[in-house]
């Protein structure tokens, strides 16, 4: 059986989280982090709120990011995200160990 996008997405929706965020510069909700997730990937990465929002709790409870209620632009009340100092030492991680493996890959498919 193959593996989906979706599949393939999920070991690194922490690392796109916590990008989004660290970008950001502000604090987004969670749709907003769904809907820069597909923008920036022009529509190829989906991330759905069965994947995103148990995501962004998890990471809640690990300090990496840090969550507030307020209400959105059209007045409804959402939860927003900010990424904090461990998230963003979590993030650099991410990104060393993605760069890593990433370029394992490449060799290998290059000399294969």
């Amino acid at each position: 059986m193959g593996t989906t996008k979706k599949d393939r997405l999920l070991g690194q929706l922490d690392l796109l989280v916590l990008r989004i965020l660290a970008a950001a510069g502000d604090r987004l909700h969670g749709f907003a982090i769904a809907e820069r997730v597909e923008q920036l990937s022009d529509s190829v990465l989906q991330v759905g709120e069965g994947s995103l929002y148990p995501a962004l709790h998890r990471m809640d409870e690990a300090g990496w990011v840090r969550s507030e209620w307020a209400a959105s632009d059209n007045n409804r009340r959402a939860r927003y995200y900010r990424i904090t100092a461990a998230g963003r030492r979590q993030l650099s991680a991410e990104e060393a160990e993605w760069l890593r493996a990433s370029e394992a890959i490449t060799r290998v498919l290059r000399l294969a």
